[in-house]
């Protein structure tokens, strides 16, 4: 297994996690299944968006004798109510479904509290407005969360939020479909068969500019609809005509700037078996760039993707990291690059201002990037 650091709390999380989707199977029994597998995989990170009590439960009685094994990310705001689940911005029942689920976890503490789906602007400010913001702070400080965090579909929205400081986690949904798609506050618009009748050409700006926010900010990224709901895996269903594999789709994601790791849905031991596999994955089998570039419905033409066929630079220069450094310089909008970004920058072995101009990087991009005038520009911002 692989680990990667989650943003800045200090934790060290799987590159593969659980969504706890499957976990209601076979009678609630597939959560001790999926977390015995986990152990064995050592996979230790895992979500609980679900606000059912049976599936808490469940979840708790797996947990007993090992809890410090794993970390827990699940969501405050996810209530059940009169017999289902409810997305609640009460405050009264957001404490009371927290308590209950402390309760059944049976645990006395959270690893990541996630303030649950917020996909419109007025919802965060709900959020922030209505004290749950305020209680997710006050939990963290008496040590009952270790971190805050936000779950959303929406790049807008997670922008202010990641902005105005107050998560230090981002739970978003990426692949390289809905990465294509302008924010909207209708998390539907995501997979309706007719938002992809049209081409669309790049990555949304909002998308791009969010995921370079959340690392300049050291917001860790946890990724939901990575299979997006198991479509891209199959052809027919696929928003970009062509399926992807599973080690493609988890590539993709886990490319993206911030992101620390996947939250798979598994329905079976034999689920999560095959997305922990992507870490014995050859660089071959684990390469999106070529599948992407076949897309017959959608474009990433002009657009780098991070996925470094440009390479080898017969100066050494890493080209993908020149050119993430560059627009993790130029997403602040202003004359100053952040220091952060400028010591990643500086401590590359080669930089920008050796690029010769000899153009076989861009013989070997898939998507047609102006690579030389991405050098030329990175030399200019950074000075060097």
């Amino acid at each position: 297994m692989e680990y990667r650091p989650l943003g800045t709390t200090g934790l060290s999380v799987s590159v593969i996690g659980i969504g706890c989707e499957g976990m209601t199977e076979e009678n609630y029994g597939m959560a001790a299944k999926l977390l015995d597998e986990a152990e064995k995989l050592s996979i230790n990170y895992f979500d609980v968006y679900a606000s059912d009590p049976e599936l808490r439960a469940a979840i708790g009685r797996a947990l007993k004798g090992r809890r410090e094994k794993f970390i827990i990310q699940s969501h405050i705001c996810s209530v059940w109510k009169n017999g289902q689940y409810l997305r609640s911005r009460d405050l009264s029942e957001v404490k009371a479904g927290f308590e209950e689920m402390m309760s059944l976890f049976d645990t006395d503490y959270i690893d990541v509290g996630m303030i649950h789906y917020c996909d419109a602007m007025s919802d965060w400010e709900a959020i922030v407005e209505n004290g749950i913001l305020d209680y997710a702070r006050e939990l963290r400080a008496a040590g009952r969360i270790r971190h805050i965090g936000l779950s959303s579909h929406n790049p807008i929205v997670a922008k202010r939020a990641v902005e105005e400081g107050g998560i230090e986690v981002l739970m978003f949904s990426v692949n390289p479909c809905y990465d294509l798609q302008p924010a909207s506050e209708d998390v539907e618009d995501l997979w309706a068969d007719e938002t992809y009748v049209n081409s669309y050409v790049n990555m949304d700006p909002d998308r791009q500019s969010l995921y370079e926010l959340c690392l300049s900010k050291g917001v860790g990224v946890t990724v939901m609809k990575a299979f997006a709901g198991g479509d891209l895996l199959n052809a027919e269903l696929s928003p970009a005509g062509v399926a992807l594999t599973s080690a493609q789709c988890l590539g993709y994601a886990l490319s993206r700037p911030a992101v620390a790791t996947v939250l798979a849905g598994a329905h079976s031991v034999g689920q999560l078996r095959e997305s922990a596999a992507y870490c014995e994955a050859s660089a071959e089998e684990r390469d999106y760039a070529g599948a992407l570039a076949s897309f017959p419905r959608v474009s990433w033409i002009g657009h780098c993707i991070y996925c470094s066929h440009c390479a080898p630079c017969p100066v050494r220069i890493s080209v993908a990291d020149v050119t993430k450094f560059l627009n993790l310089a130029l997403a602040g909008g202003n004359d100053a690059v952040p220091e952060t970004v400028r010591e990643h920058y500086r401590v590359l072995e080669h930089h920008a201002s050796e690029c010769v101009g000899c153009g076989t990087c861009e013989t070997r991009c898939p998507f047609g990037v102006e690579i030389r005038e991405n050098m030329k520009k990175a030399a200019e911002v950074f000075g060097f």
